[in-house]
């Protein structure tokens, strides 16, 4: 079954009359009659009830109407999200981001970009690296904020951020400049769980400084992590920019974690997506 021959079901059946019909389509008469005729033999059943030139739809006809009206309405429908996918101005944006960049980063990234771009949706999911980068894979997501750099997908770097110790308020080390994380082996650690690209780089640090730290708790939000510093658990390795009472952060010498974008590079991407990643490269540049 053509949705032409659903099309031109509905104008015979809209005149009542396969003359006037073929006028309006502009084809010729025994043409739209033997396309009819097929459209009747592959449903195995009469659309119309023939009386004299005049045709009324069968009850079987009166049936395929509404199913004929549904398929044209939403071949119409995919018509208009394709030209629209097609249009910079008006497509849908698929965004995956990590938890600590939910708070500024990305609200501001989405407020510059819709000052210009007020008719482009975004489809927005956040959570670990691990999920967000999959999200990306399987194409649930069209790209991602994210760190470190994963692997299998291409990246483009956007902003480098000191991280910094965050230890309780009254703590030996509150109130320094810089610390080594070393300075902290001792302490018992709250950590992101594994995933989260942030326990990722914190075991790089542990690596890179000798420690096999004690993990007092695994949390999956940095307030959580830094929550718990104020209650007394530990210490934690977060990013710099939330202030959270009765928490002091410290940045740690030569720690920092780059924050990037990332995507599929062989996926095609519909304009509004491809010049959305474009201005937050753009952005980034300045």
């Amino acid at each position: 079954m053509d949705l032409i021959t659903v099309r031109w079901f509905l104008v015979v059946a809209g005149h009542g009359h396969v003359t006037r019909a073929a006028t309006e389509l502009r084809i010729s008469q025994p043409g739209l009659s033997r396309a009819i005729a097929r459209l009747e033999r592959e449903l195995d059943a009469p659309l119309f009830d023939r009386e004299g030139r005049t045709l009324r739809l069968s009850r079987y006809g009166e049936i395929f109407r509404g199913h004929a009206e549904r398929l044209i309405a939403a071949e119409e429908a995919a018509r208009r999200a394709l030209a629209q996918a097609a249009d910079p101005d008006h497509g849908e944006v698929g965004l995956a981001f990590l938890h600590t960049q939910g708070t500024v980063f990305v609200p501001e990234l989405l407020r510059s970009y819709r000052r210009d771009h007020s008719q482009v949706t975004f489809r927005l999911s956040q959570g670990s690296a691990e999920r967000i980068e999959a999200a990306v894979s399987d194409g649930r997501a069209d790209m991602a904020i994210t760190s470190p750099r994963p692997d299998g997908l291409a990246w483009h770097a956007l902003t480098t951020e000191r991280l910094c110790l965050a230890v309780p308020a009254d703590h030996r080390l509150a109130g320094r400049e810089q610390v080594r994380l070393s300075d902290a082996s001792a302490e018992p650690f709250i950590v992101m769980r594994h995933g989260y690209g942030l326990r990722s780089i914190t075991e790089e640090l542990f690596r890179s400084e000798g420690i096999r730290p004690e993990i007092a708790f695994e949390g999956e939000e940095a307030a959580t992590l830094r929550g718990l510093v104020a209650a007394g658990l530990g210490v934690a390795v977060v990013p710099p920019g939330e202030r959270t009472a009765g928490v002091s952060d410290v940045v740690i010498a030569g720690a920092r974690r780059t924050i990037g974008l990332a995507w599929v590079a062989e996926r095609t991407r519909p304009p509004a997506v491809e010049d959305f990643r474009r201005f937050v490269i753009g952005r980034a540049a300045h």
